[in-house]
């Protein structure tokens, strides 16, 4: 992902608002600039000795643009772009544009034959994460701002190498002639290596073939689907009799088939697409949507790009014309949309509070990186909190939204297949949006772009993929002493860093808001059209809301599954966290309790795996304290964050249901375990047709590893139970759920210092940066 100045694109405000960002990223010093002269303790026996006197100019090289590389570099062959060296990108970066070209370019060379290479299908290609010792090193020495804290104590003093190691991109291949799947590991060196198709930057540091799964849809595939059911004669003539005879009209959205018995084995790549038509409208924004083909049963084989099975089971008619379908302005519910509002606009005549330095990001106490992946989208890296003589204290080292799940509650022909996992079988990133300022985000925006493979090996980027900007969040504290008169108030400002994306017909926007208070935030927002069914004249299913003649939408779950890998007052390498279950009792009628009012808040360890698969419960105010177990607050009680719980359900599916098979992990809100590198996916890493009952976090569990002091990951599974109303038609308003971490005894100092002062009252430290005001102006129509 490339950090990008902010770009305007005229949406949903008047020109004259400021678009371009001039100091949302700004540059700190030079890497020779700072600590010029650090004294290096050499440890002895050493193999790689630092002498004590280096500069960190030999230590730290200056970013060189891969754009523009130094003539002393061999050059390299046509198309390939040039590497930067090893540690001009941060560990934790997202692979450049230039990067996965060389990726892709060293595994097609690496194909043992022409067909091999002409057949190869690029799924995915990301960063090889390091080991967290690797980020600590690289924040400590490596990347301003400079944190030697970071690296743990040795005796001797730790030993300094002069770079980085290399980085290594990881990449999921799909082969379409021999339908095998891959996962390939290069390192992305400057070392030439001379292989078939000549010479590259890159190296083959492993390969596998992964049996008996089916890796990701892609958009290009999805195309050409759709283009082989519209030209499928049998198919053509079921239209005709619905009265569509131009297959223009026609929408064809392939799904993954799930898998539901052998039919669906791995053993081929099969989509089982939804059918849908618009009318013969000028409309540009026409809901196709709103009138599903029903009836038509449609099995595509993906490998080879054939319609495999077809029949037309059933003529059900196509729902009429409603001239509220679309969702043009002015063809809403009442026929004009609401005129009568005046512009609003949100202005920081003085820029933004953050400071940004490429994926780095400071905002009051807090400083964070920023990643994205084809997969999951947004990642968090590193986040801590600045706090007063105590420093830099880590919070969590990895936080992202891992898989998402939505099961249809419809046992009728096609929707019970339709429970997608968004994630794992799609890609949140890959189908992320380019970002409008004015309608997904106000204010002063820094931008960050993102960039991804496509099918056959090209390079896409995603302009504007990331949004970071600050937002007025009403009150943060307020009191008013009743006996002098004086109020004091303080205004709430959050740091969100957000992305959207669409999947078929739905949007999701996922957000993570940082407070002045120490809380953090998850916020999902659902919104888009609704997935609909067609109905037979006077037909009515309990299994959902008519809410047109002829069209009705079934009833669905959403739920969505949040992955932190916690870091509490942790170094990298330290495993001093433990979980700990919050619940409220009512205290036993008796001599402790003679007024029968009392309560009390009871804590219990959740000392393993199996202990730990836990499930919310509002009645007792459940939450979870993710605890260090060696450092303590001012008052002697251990520091911690707490999870706290939004509202949230659980599936509505009997236990049996097919896709509980793949989506075990949805039958807790809680799930615990320490960290394991290769433990990323809940529903394993291929959840497409995947046969293997349980696989991942399910699995995982059974181990019933110790949690008692670990490094922990939480796995915290949220959802949201759709029952459609028609104000829901045509589109979907937007509905929120989400949970919070929330500091427990985490800071060293009074509650009444934790309220951040407002900006006139704040000094401004060398460390710190002060809250620059948000204005909010209403323009009145001249």
């Amino acid at each position: 992902m490339a950090s990008t100045q902010e770009k305007a694109t005229p949406c949903c405000i008047p020109k004259t608002n400021d678009d371009i960002a001039k100091n949302s990223s700004s540059s700190s010093s030079s890497s020779t600039e700072v600590l010029q002269n650090w004294s290096l303790a050499v440890g002895s026996g050493s193999e790689d000795p630092v002498p004590k006197t280096a500069s960190m100019a030999t230590l730290i090289r200056p970013v060189e643009p891969i754009s523009d590389p130094p003539a002393t570099k061999a050059p390299t062959t046509k198309g390939i772009s040039i590497m930067p060296r090893a540690q001009t990108s941060h560990p934790l970066d997202p692979l450049s544009a230039a990067e996965i070209s060389v990726a892709v370019a060293t595994v097609r060379a690496a194909g043992a034959t022409p067909e091999v290479r002409d057949s190869m299908r690029f799924i995915e290609v990301v960063l090889v994460e390091p080991d967290k010792h690797v980020v600590a090193l690289a924040d400590a020495y490596f990347f301003p701002p400079f944190q030697p804290s970071l690296i743990p104590r040795t005796k001797g003093g730790p030993v300094i190498p002069s770079k980085l190691p290399p980085r290594q991109a990881r990449l999921v291949v799909y082969n379409k002639r021999s339908n095998e799947t891959s996962i390939w590991i290069v390192e992305l060196s400057e070392v030439h290596a001379a292989t078939r198709g000549g010479h590259h930057r890159g190296k083959v540091k492993s390969s596998k073939v992964v049996p008996d799964v089916q890796p990701p849809m892609d958009a290009m595939e999805y195309a050409e689907c759709e283009a082989v059911v519209k030209d499928f004669p049998p198919f053509r003539e079921a239209m005709k009799k619905r009265g569509i005879e131009d297959m223009d009209l026609v929408m064809v959205d392939p799904w993954c088939v799930g898998y539901h018995s052998n039919a669906d084995a791995p053993s081929r790549r099969l989509a089982k697409p939804l059918i849908f038509c618009r009318t013969e409208s000028d409309c540009p924004v026409e809901n196709g949507y709103a009138r599903p083909v029903e009836g038509i049963h449609v099995l595509v084989d993906m490998q080879n790009m054939v319609v495999i099975e077809f029949e037309d089971r059933k003529l059900v008619p196509l729902p009429p014309a409603d001239p509220l379908r679309n969702y043009t302005a002015g063809e809403t519910r009442g026929g004009v949309d609401r005129s009568d509002v005046k512009p609003l606009q949100i202005i920081q005549p003085e820029g933004p509070s953050f400071r940004v330095n490429g994926n780095f990001i400071e905002w009051q106490k807090w400083n964070f990186r920023i990643g994205f992946t084809p997969r999951e989208g947004l990642i968090i890296y590193s986040v801590a909190y600045v706090d007063g003589n105590r420093g830099r204290r880590p919070v969590a080292h990895r936080l992202s939204f891992v898989e998402m799940v939505v099961p249809y509650g419809d046992p009728n022909d096609p929707h019970y297949r339709k429970n997608a996992f968004d994630a794992g079988e799609d890609g949140l990133g890959k189908n992320a949006h380019s970002l409008k300022k004015g309608c997904d985000c106000l204010g002063y925006i820094k931008y960050f772009d993102a960039h991804f493979t496509n099918f056959t090996g090209g390079v896409e980027t995603i302009e504007n993929c990331v949004c970071l900007h600050e937002e007025d969040h009403g009150i943060l504290w307020k009191h008013q002493d009743w006996r002098t008169g004086l109020a004091e108030v303080r205004r709430s400002r959050r740091l969100t860093v957000s992305f959207v994306c669409t999947v078929a017909n739905y949007e999701y926007g996922f957000f993570w808001h940082f407070y002045q208070d120490g809380k953090i935030e998850a916020e999902v927002k659902l919104t888009g059209i609704l997935s609909l069914g067609a109905l037979q004249p006077g037909e009515i299913r309990k299994y959902g809301t008519t809410i047109a003649p002829g069209l009705y939408a079934p009833v669905h779950q959403h739920f969505f599954v949040a992955r932190m890998d916690m870091a509490v007052d942790c170094k990298p390498g330290e495993t001093f966290n433990q979980v700990v279950e919050v619940n409220l009792k009512v205290e036993e009628p008796g001599k402790d309790n003679v007024h029968n009012n009392a309560f009390y808040a009871e804590e219990e360890l959740l000392r393993s795996e199996q202990q730990a698969m836990r499930d919310c419960n509002p009645l007792t105010a459940r939450h979870w304290i993710v605890r260090n177990t060696r450092n303590v607050n001012r008052t002697g009680q251990l520091t911690g964050f707490k999870l706290v719980p939004g509202s949230n359900c659980l599936p509505l599916a009997g236990s049996e249901a097919k896709f509980l098979r793949r989506a075990a992990f949805l039958k807790h809100n809680l799930w615990v375990t320490p960290y394991a590198r290769e433990e990323m996916y809940p529903g394993g890493e291929f959840p497409n047709q995947n046969p293997r009952v349980g696989e991942g976090l399910a699995t995982w569990v059974k181990q019933n590893r110790s949690l008692e002091e670990a490094d922990i990951v939480l796995w915290y599974v949220f959802g949201v139970t759709h029952v459609p109303r028609l104000e829901d038609w045509p589109v979907m308003p937007v509905e929120r759920i989400g949970f919070m971490l929330m500091p427990h005894g985490f800071f060293n100092c009074s509650p009444a210092v934790d309220v951040p002062p407002s900006a006139s009252d704040m000094e401004l430290k060398d460390n710190d940066i002060a809250t620059k005001p948000i204005q909010n102006e209403i323009i009145a129509k001249l």
